[in-house]
C-alpha cells in the first residue's frame, strides 16, 4: 500500500499551506544528496525526494489535495511525482532547467546541441487591393543567410574538416554550479567558443570565413490565399536563413501591406462602395454602373429610392479563408441634391413643389437673403 502523502511530509490532515510548505522544505534539504558522502545514500536521497516532491505537488494545490483527500491517490503506484505535468518526467524536467543533467549529481550529462536552427526573417510585401482579395501570385526578395557553397555549410577549409570544441569538450555546453535553497544546483549554457556545436574551426573556410553561410538576396514566387487583409503575416516554413554549419533554415514571415482602392472599401468578408444618383434617378427609378472586383456592372434602382438605400450583390464581395463562398458587394445610393439649377430648371422645380402642395422658399426672399448676405 502506498505512503500517506501527509505522513510522507510528516504533518497532520489539518495542516494549513504554509505548514506543508515548510515540512517540505525541510526535508527537501534533508535529503540533498551532498549531505551524505557515498553514492548509494545519494541515489536513495534523490529517490526519497521524488517522493517528497509528489506529495507535495498535490497537497499544495487546494482541487488536488481536495480531491486526494476524498479519493487517494489512485494512479500513482510508486510513479514519477512529475508524470502530472503533460507527460513530462523528472529526466524532462532536468532537460528543461537544468541543461539534461540532474541537480543532484549522477544521472544524464548534458546533451550535444549540435549545430544551430537559422533565423527567421521578416520582409513587407505589397498587394493592390484586388491581389489580397482575390489571391494572386508575387515574387519577393528577400537578403538572408544561405549555405555556403565553398564549404557545403561546414565552416571549414576545403580538405579540412571541424574538430571537437576544445572548450566544451564537443558537448556544445558549459556547466554551473550555484548555491541554492536545496543547496548546489547545476546549470548550463551554450559554449561561447563554439556557440553550442561542439566544434571549431582550425581553418575556417575564406567564402564564410568559418560561419558556414553568407548572406545573400534569393527571390521567392509567393501564391498569396484569397481574402487576406493588411497587416496580415504570412508563414513560409523552411524559408529563412540557413542555419549555422549545416543547421535546418528559419522560416520566412511576410507581413501583408495592402493599398487601399479608390472606389471599394472592405468590411470583413464584404465590399462596400457609394453610388451616385440624381434626384429624379432617385424617384422615378434608373440603372446605374458600379465598380466589382471583376469589372463594371449594372444595378437597378426602384423608384422611390431614398438616399442611403442600400442593393446587395451576393457573392462580390471577399473570399472566406476557411471555406467555400465569398461575401457581398454592398453598394449604398446617395442621392445628390442639384445646386447649380438654371432659371427654367428652378421654375420646374416650383411647380412641381406646388403640385404636391410643398411649401419652398419664395424666389424674391431667396434673393433678398442673397443680397442681405453679401453685404454682411
Amino acid at each position: 500500500m502506498a505512503e500517506d502523502y501527509y505522513e510522507i511530509l510528516g504533518v497532520d490532515r489539518n495542516a494549513t499551506d504554509q505548514e506543508i510548505k515548510r515540512a517540505y522544505l525541510k526535508l527537501a534539504r534533508q535529503l540533498h544528496p551532498d549531505r551524505h558522502g557515498g553514492s548509494k545514500e545519494a541515489v536513495a536521497s534523490e529517490e526519497r525526494f521524488k517522493v517528497v516532491n509528489q506529495a507535495y505537488e498535490v497537497l499544495k494545490d487546494p482541487e488536488r489535495r481536495r480531491q486526494y483527500d476524498m479519493f487517494g491517490d489512485g494512479d500513482r503506484a510508486g510513479g514519477d511525482p512529475f508524470a502530472g505535468f503533460g507527460g513530462a518526467g523528472l529526466g524532462d524536467i532536468f532537460d528543461a532547467f537544468f541543461g539534461g543533467a540532474s541537480p543532484f549529481g549522477g544521472g544524464r550529462g548534458p546533451a550535444r546541441r549540435g549545430p544551430r536552427q537559422g533565423e527567421n526573417v521578416e520582409s513587407l510585401l505589397d498587394l493592390e487591393f484586388a491581389e489580397a482579395v482575390l489571391g494572386a501570385s508575387k515574387e519577393v526578395q528577400v537578403k538572408e543567410s544561405v549555405t555556403c557553397e565553398t564549404c557545403s555549410g561546414s565552416g571549414a577549409r576545403p580538405g579540412t574538416t571541424p574538430v571537437t570544441c576544445t572548450t566544451c569538450s564537443g558537448t556544445g555546453e558549459l556547466r554551473r554550479v550555484r548555491q541554492s535553497l536545496l543547496g548546489q544546483m547545476v546549470t548550463s549554457s551554450p559554449c561561447p567558443r563554439c556557440g553550442g556545436s561542439g566544434e571549431e574551426v582550425p581553418s575556417p573556410c575564406p567564402g564564410c570565413k568559418g560561419q558556414g553561410r553568407r548572406v545573400e538576396e534569393r527571390s521567392y514566387t509567393v501564391d498569396v490565399p484569397a481574402g487576406v487583409d493588411d497587416g496580415s503575416t504570412l508563414r513560409l516554413p523552411g524559408r529563412g536563413s540557413a542555419g549555422t554549419r549545416g543547421g535546418p533554415p528559419g522560416d520566412l514571415y511576410l507581413h501583408l501591406r495592402v493599398r487601399p482602392h479608390a472606389v471599394l472599401t472592405r468590411d470583413g468578408f464584404d465590399l462596400r462602395e457609394t453610388a451616385h444618383a440624381s434626384m429624379a434617378q432617385a424617384a422615378l427609378g434608373a440603372e446605374l454602373s458600379v465598380e466589382t472586383l471583376e469589372g463594371p456592372e449594372v444595378i437597378s434602382l426602384e423608384p422611390g429610392t431614398a438616399n442611403g438605400a442600400e442593393v446587395r450583390l451576393r457573392g462580390r464581395g471577399v473570399p472566406h479563408l476557411q471555406r467555400r463562398g465569398r461575401g457581398d458587394l454592398v453598394v449604398t445610393v446617395a442621392v445628390d441634391t442639384p445646386t447649380d439649377l438654371t432659371s427654367s430648371q428652378e421654375e420646374l422645380l416650383r411647380r412641381f413643389a406646388a403640385e404636391r402642395g410643398e411649401i419652398v422658399t419664395p424666389p424674391e426672399a431667396g434673393l433678398l437673403s442673397r443680397i442681405r448676405s453679401a453685404f454682411k
